[in-house]
């Protein structure tokens, strides 16, 4: 099967190329290597997907809609998995315009290019970001997540509603991935577990937010990619107990689906720091912080749709991934 990946020289979407590629499949990598982080990093994944048999690479904008249509017309992919996104909660409150172009715009090249391709299954990225004000613990994707925090959270959620549009519409098969806090080797370096790791090997504070009063549902690299490899297997068909009195918002009468993606063991911030300075063999230093605008103090996945539908549940404990993640930091930097 001949897939399209975006964002394939990032994090998530090098990963899921690799494991593509692993099975045998044709990946068709489109990335844009802006400079939001590193080049250099993504660079470097790119480089590995290059070696691979049965990858090719397009150096496209998602925002770029002539530019992606001929992507559609020359590769001809039978399925999409859009993981481009300009990422980052907090980047959004400087650069709001950024989330709009990619995420939206570019979101809706992509919808249009499918409908008008035949792919068979459209798989995307969503983020656990969503549920904003909700506090309902464990986050479910059958609640209501009407109250985002944050323009990037908006424009996920703007995702998810651009995507059963085109459901209903015209048939595309459509599944949205809500990911929860996504960490391991090549990760993003925006991310806590790469700062916290960059900071303490270079003995500088690192900076503490909610002053230390948070948890995440930490998910590793591999169970994420493995997870997305199993619900593109799966395209969606109407739900046949969908009542439109009740809606429910993870289904449709349309081939559309919602999915969580967490590992379903939220870990607190100081039990996780307390991971890295033991893998690190380093005490850190801690700057206490306030929350920062738009963030929330706490995640934690309800992933049963998920294991009930592709049978598949992440399993990576975090003194594993991010032993695994530092082994890789110190390979790749040289420290």
């Amino acid at each position: 099967m001949r897939t399209l990946i975006t964002g394939a020289a990032g994090f998530i979407g090098s990963h899921v190329a690799h494991r593509l590629l692993d099975r045998g499949d044709e990946v068709v990598g489109v990335d844009n290597l802006n400079a939001y982080y590193d080049v250099g990093l993504k660079k470097a994944r790119l480089a590995r997907l290059e070696a691979r048999d049965g990858f090719r690479f397009e150096r496209v904008d998602i925002a770029d809609g002539a530019a992606l249509s001929d992507v559609f017309e020359r590769q001809a992919p039978v399925a999409v998995i859009n993981l481009a996104a300009q990422a980052g909660v907090r980047y959004s409150l400087e650069n709001p315009a950024a989330y709009v172009e990619t995420n939206v715009v570019g979101f809706g090249h992509i919808l249009e290019r499918c409908r008008q391709h035949g792919v068979r299954h459209l798989v995307y990225a969503s983020s656990s970001s969503v549920y904003g004000m909700n506090r309902a613990m464990p986050f479910s994707v059958h609640q209501n997540v009407d109250h985002p925090v944050s323009l990037y959270a908006a424009s996920k959620k703007a995702n998810e509603l651009m995507a059963h549009s085109y459901s209903h519409l015209f048939g595309l098969p459509t599944t949205g991935l809500r990911f929860f806090t996504v960490y391991g080797p090549w990760g993003r370096p925006d991310m806590a577990l790469f700062l916290f790791t960059r900071a303490i090997l270079a003995g500088e504070p690192i900076q503490v937010f909610n002053r230390g009063d948070m948890q995440r549902d930490f998910t590793y690299i591999d169970d994420i990619a493995e997870g997305v490899v199993r619900v593109l297997e799966r395209a969606p068909v109407s739900d046949p107990s969908f009542d439109p009195r009740a809606p429910d918002p993870a289904c449709s009468s349309a081939p559309y689906r919602l999915y969580n993606i967490g590992n379903n063991q939220p870990v607190a911030l100081m039990d996780m720091i307390a991971t890295v300075e033991r893998c690190l063999g380093r005490t850190a230093q801690k700057e206490f912080l306030p929350m920062q605008a738009g963030d929330v103090q706490a995640t934690y996945a309800d992933i049963d749709s998920l294991v009930e539908d592709v049978g598949f549940s992440p399993s990576t404990s975090l003194d594993e991934g991010i032993a695994r993640f530092v082994s890789w930091y110190r390979s790749y930097y040289r420290t």
